[in-house]
């Protein structure tokens, strides 16, 4: 099993502990008083003090300009729609809320962009079929 490792910058461990553990249902690892982990759905993210990276919507897919650079993970499409209708009941605003792009077409995929509580860019995508994630 291949598990990614990333690390970026938060402005509040208060506020990224209630985003991703309360709101994304991500498992909290090990912390000190500058950084924490956790278990970003099976790939370890550590999330220290500082100055979140510049973004800006440069990447032009399908019919969206996303933000880049942004995070982002991949799950079967029941994991995606139980996490849309999640962070609609949080009340999450979205940068691209929950849709189908590419309908009919390889690749064909849900897709939801939303901002961290400092400005991080996520992306998380929902596949039908996980063999469509490399369709061409």
């Amino acid at each position: 099993m291949l598990i990614f490792h990333l690390a970026y910058n938060v402005t509040d461990l208060d506020l990224t502990r209630a985003f991703y553990g309360g709101v994304l249902g991500c498992v909290e690892g090990r912390s000190t008083d500058t950084w924490v982990d956790f278990n970003f759905f099976g790939h370890q993210i550590s999330l220290h003090l500082g100055e979140p990276f510049e973004t800006r919507a440069t990447g032009k897919v399908g019919d969206h300009m996303v933000m880049m650079p942004h995070l982002g993970v991949v799950l079967a499409m029941d994991e995606w729609q139980s996490l849309a209708d999640r962070l609609k009941d949080a009340g999450i605003e979205f940068v691209i809320p929950p849709t189908l792009r590419f309908a009919g077409q390889p690749g064909e995929q849900s897709t939801m962009f939303f901002l961290d509580p400092s400005g991080n860019p996520i992306e998380v995508k929902g596949f039908a079929d996980m063999a469509g994630v490399f369709a061409t």
